[in-house]
């Protein structure tokens, strides 16, 4: 049995360290509000009062929702508790943030993994999360029969723990560039009197098989955006992380402006704003631009 550390327990995080846990592991925990605590010990993990308590295991993880989260909860005081150890940073955080804790993490004599992840908390509870896996090597290795656990591959994408940051955001991108145009592709067909769901079923029965289309496609004809997998909130945070991207590689995405559009526009409506990312589809179908 290991010892692990898990920091951060949402929808995505709750899932991952269950599995964890399952696997046979002590998994010491901890997130600001105790109820995702609660239920994690009495699966058979541990409870810890701050931060360091998960911090001071052999190999910890966090899965905090963003830079502010990230920052806040990973303060100095906080990483010296894991001098000596391992810390996975499994949230998808900036690359300059990336950057930060990489330089923080070195300097307090902690191994540092970045290992952000794609799927939804559903693909996480089943382990089949793909993750990309950036750092030293050896660091990678230590830790790749752990991350197993939680995925179907790891990925990985050089010793710059930053740069997963950057490629996670990248595949984001491509993600909302498939809802949106699921969404306006739905709208003008549905307004020809073609039903929304024998139109997602061409689409990924045919040119467009994959998780994004045929998962998000279902739930844009179903309109089904509540409870959402990932917030709007979310993906407009991924968005901005992707121009930033986009700024220091000196790449000038023509489709950035509108999808920023579409996004501000569905966090201004009250309908939409708290739905599922992917109700960024009814931007098209409501015609709120």
């Amino acid at each position: 049995m290991t010892t692990l550390g898990f920091l951060g327990l949402g929808s995505m995080g709750r899932a991952m360290a269950r599995r964890l846990v399952d696997a046979g592991h002590d998994v010491v925990v901890w997130n600001r509000s105790p109820a995702a605590v609660d239920e994690l010990v009495a699966a058979g993990a541990r409870a810890a009062r701050t931060p360091e308590g998960p911090l001071g295991a052999p190999v910890s993880f966090s899965m905090l929702a963003n830079d502010d989260a990230v920052r806040a909860v990973l303060d100095p005081d906080a990483v010296a508790a894991a001098r000596g150890c391992t810390h996975v940073v499994m949230a998808s955080i900036s690359p300059a943030l990336g950057a930060e804790l990489t330089t923080a993490f070195a300097d307090r004599g902690v191994a540092f993994v970045g290992a952000p992840v794609l799927g939804r908390p559903d693909v996480a509870a089943a382990g089949k999360l793909n993750i990309l896996a950036a750092g030293d090597s050896a660091d990678i290795d230590a830790v790749e029969p752990l991350l197993s656990v939680l995925s179907a591959r790891v990925w990985r994408m050089g010793s710059d723990p930053a740069v997963s940051y950057a490629v996670k955001a990248s595949v984001n991108y491509n993600i909302i560039h498939a809802m949106q145009a699921i969404g306006e592709s739905v709208a003008m067909t549905e307004r020809l009197g073609v039903d929304p769901s024998t139109f997602v079923d061409l689409l990924s029965s045919t040119l467009f098989s994959g998780v994004v289309y045929t998962g998000y496609g279902r739930i844009i004809a179903d309109q089904a955006y509540d409870p959402p997998g990932f917030h709007i909130a979310l993906g407009r945070k991924d968005l901005l992380l992707a121009e930033q991207i986009a700024a220091t590689t000196g790449v000038s995405p023509a489709t950035m402006p509108a999808l920023v559009r579409v996004f501000e526009r569905a966090l201004a409506d009250p309908q939409l704003k708290d739905a599922d990312w992917s109700a960024i589809a009814e931007v098209s179908r409501r015609d709120l631009l």
